[in-house]
């Protein structure tokens, strides 16, 4: 009996001796990380704050390396590329992440960089650029968000626009043209896939369904799951938010086509060698499932681009109809738009 109890007592101590020397071990593996130098390098944004924070937290946490975000609108990250290409910046980025109109001007203009992965091989030429100078890495596209009562009621539910255009006992929601970029780009896409005139006959005839225009693009699909209009034409990572705090909500895909806005990737001009290999190690990084994963636990639904990825393979409407023609308008012509959708549509009157 004394022998079993001495065994007991030697064997809990080896047990603390274990658990204090790997706790010791623990501590000074920390402390080896701590003073190990962290890796940074600059990057450019237009994405919201709070994605470029995920991002960066999470890359920070997995690989040491801080990525240092600088948020800004599309025309202050051309002017940022254009002065570091010209050798009057004192700070290099290395890396942009923004919507695919602002990488294409940054190409044509010779402030990116070539850049091809085994990861990027894998992404559709729809959303990459023919020369590799940018790669998208996720996409949002515009779909049809229906209440689910109106769903049950009614057994010719539009699923295009043309049937939109013509279904009579619909009350719809949208984002005001004017005050939001993803919604304009909806217009601007129907015009460069249809032409200006059917595309803004497509509008007159659902404009007077349309019950409000919104300021933000969460109010129409917050509309629908609480009843107050039927459908609302609304960007599918704001819609995905309310199917998930389940609102009576079901997303239709617009079968003649849709509007999508791609974010992409780009590598910098004259971004340091270092840099830029971090750059494009992190680029390979947000193609990732573990990306997908850190943006939807807080909230944030942008489709993968990628398609040998898990998140990919399962969303049921990763075979969305992309309009295939690029809406590429200057400011100019935008604005002309813009002022005709107010006068032929909005406030038309026969």
């Amino acid at each position: 009996m004394k022998r079993y109890t001495l065994f007991i007592i030697l064997t809990a101590l080896l047990v603390c001796i274990a658990a204090a020397g790997s706790a010791y071990l623990a501590s000074s593996g920390s402390r080896n990380v701590q003073r190990r130098p962290m890796q940074e390098f600059l990057a450019y944004t237009s994405l919201p704050a709070e994605v470029a924070v995920v991002l960066s937290e999470e890359y920070e946490k997995e690989y040491n390396i801080r990525v240092n975000f600088v948020q800004l609108s599309p025309e202050q990250i051309l002017k940022r590329l254009h002065e570091q290409a010209l050798g009057e910046s004192d700070t290099k980025g290395a890396f942009v992440l923004t919507d695919r109109e602002t990488l294409d001007r940054a190409a044509a203009s010779g402030y990116l960089v070539p850049y091809i992965s085994e990861k990027s091989d894998q992404v559709s030429d729809m959303f990459r650029h023919p020369n590799r100078y940018w790669t998208g890495v996720w996409y949002d596209p515009v779909v049809f968000a229906v209440n689910q009562d109106y769903l049950r009621t009614h057994l010719d539910v539009p699923n295009s626009w043309q049937q939109l255009a013509q279904q009579r006992d619909i009350r719809i929601g949208t984002t005001d043209f004017m005050a939001a970029d993803a919604s304009s780009n909806l217009l601007y896409s129907m015009i460069a896939e249809y032409g200006d005139q059917r595309a803004f006959e497509i509008w007159r005839r659902i404009q007077p369904k349309i019950m409000q225009y919104s300021k933000y693009l969460h109010t129409p699909v917050r509309q629908t799951g609480m009843g107050e209009v039927d459908l609302a034409v609304a960007v599918l990572s704001e819609t995905m938010r309310y199917v998930h705090d389940d609102y009576p909500i079901r997303i239709l895909y617009p079968v003649d086509g849709t509007s999508v806005v791609i974010y992409g990737t780009g590598i910098a001009f004259r971004a340091s060698e270092r840099d830029a290999h971090a750059a494009e190690v992190f680029s390979d990084w947000l193609l990732t499932d573990e990306v997908q994963l850190a943006l939807a636990q807080h909230r944030f639904y942008l489709l993968t681009t990628n398609p040998m990825t898990l998140s990919y393979q399962m969303f049921a409407g990763k075979n969305i109809n992309i309009f295939r023609n690029r809406p590429y308008f200057s400011k100019e012509e935008k604005n002309i738009l813009l002022d005709r959708w107010i006068k032929e549509v909005r406030f038309y009157e026969e």
